[in-house]
């Protein structure tokens, strides 16, 4: 164990576990570096007692999990608000799947965004839909994936959209989608699960826990410049004075590439002022894990699409190294939920002075 950890044990964890999540590799690393820690259940009714005696709380909150996003953001607001360390703490949740909020956070920082567009009247909205260009890129406010995000090409496509919106709103959950992005995956041989379709055609007559619990998306409209020409986006995870990237192929005969699961991992398909960039945007941003989505204009320059604190931890494992702060690479594997317990745990020494 490093320096950093000498004070482990005036230290106690508490972990919300989920499957599948950063929780899986933060139980492991506490094992590991015999670091005291305990599981914990944030839908406890007793959760504030439960967790008295922890001064670290780790929740990766799951934006397809409708009680995280109804409940995380306001309980970690608490543990906050006691004198806990919390990941993620507020400057890295308050945006998390909220591309609305994004929007104006990555404008007042000069982060080079598309131009975007967002509309909270429908007269508004149709005035607009009549005078600008197309294609645009419709997107709701929330949703992982790409998954609510549509190329809309002409002017009637918009006005059905800004009237739905206005009206009846849009389910979080699309069904149809859904089973369409299977069908891809198996097809494309990222998923070759037959069981997984069978589950998807379900949804078309049952509906998820997620789909019936979920709010309906209603009452604005938002529209961004479709930027033409790029066949992958990069992404770069700021984690402290870190920095590991991926670079994402978009689909087939299509332009998303969030979620695509075709991935890039060799460091030459990194571009070192993108790298640069995210550390200076998160500078401002202060973020303790941020994942920033490029692409390029025209002119090639880069364009920030949205930012977000979680990732699919294990489509990282391959990643080849990581950039420190002075855009050094140092190659290897790489372990981004050991580093944030590591700054949590530095973070916490500082302030009580341990």
């Amino acid at each position: 164990m490093d320096k950093l950890l000498i004070n482990v044990m005036k230290i106690k964890i508490g972990i919300h576990h989920n499957a599948n999540s950063f929780s899986d590799y933060w139980i492991k690393y506490c094992i590991e570096q015999n670091i005291d820690y305990k599981l914990i259940n944030c839908y406890s009714n007793s959760i504030i007692e439960e967790t008295s005696d922890c001064n670290i709380i780790l929740w990766h909150i799951n934006q397809n999990n409708y009680r995280d996003n109804i409940f995380a953001k306001n309980l970690l607001n608490v543990f906050e608000l006691a004198g806990k360390k919390v990941f993620p703490d507020f400057k890295t949740r308050w945006t998390f799947d909220d591309k609305i909020s994004q929007k104006y956070l990555l404008e007042s920082i000069n982060a080079p965004l598309p131009p975007t567009y967002i509309f909270y009247d429908e007269k508004e909205a149709l005035a607009w839909s009549k005078t600008t260009t197309y294609p645009k890129v419709f997107k709701l406010s929330c949703g992982a994936g790409s998954s609510n995000v549509k190329l809309v090409k002409s002017r009637r496509i918009a006005i059905k959209l800004i009237k739905k919106v206005f009206r009846s709103g849009f389910n979080q959950f699309d069904s149809f989608v859904n089973l369409r992005e299977r069908i891809r995956k198996y097809q494309s041989n990222i998923d070759r699960s037959i069981l997984k379709i069978i589950k998807g055609v379900i949804r078309l007559f049952v509906p998820s826990e997620f789909s019936k619990m979920s709010r309906i998306e209603k009452g604005y409209i938002y529209f961004q410049d479709f930027i033409s020409n790029n066949d992958s986006d990069i992404r770069i995870i700021i984690i402290g004075e870190k920095a590991f990237a991926i670079k994402r192929m978009i689909r087939d005969k299509d332009f998303r590439a969030s979620g695509s699961g075709f991935i890039k991992y060799e460091k030459e398909f990194i571009d070192i002022e993108l790298i640069k960039m995210a550390f200076e945007l998160n500078d401002k941003i202060k973020a303790q894990c941020v994942a920033f989505d490029f692409i390029y204009s025209s002119e090639y320059k880069p364009l920030l699409l949205e930012i977000s604190f979680g990732f699919i931890a294990r489509l990282y494992e391959k990643c080849v190294g990581y950039w420190d702060k002075n855009l050094q690479f140092h190659a290897g594997q790489i372990h981004p939920q050991c580093w944030i317990i590591e700054n949590l745990i530095k973070d916490f020494s500082i302030k009580y002075n341990l």
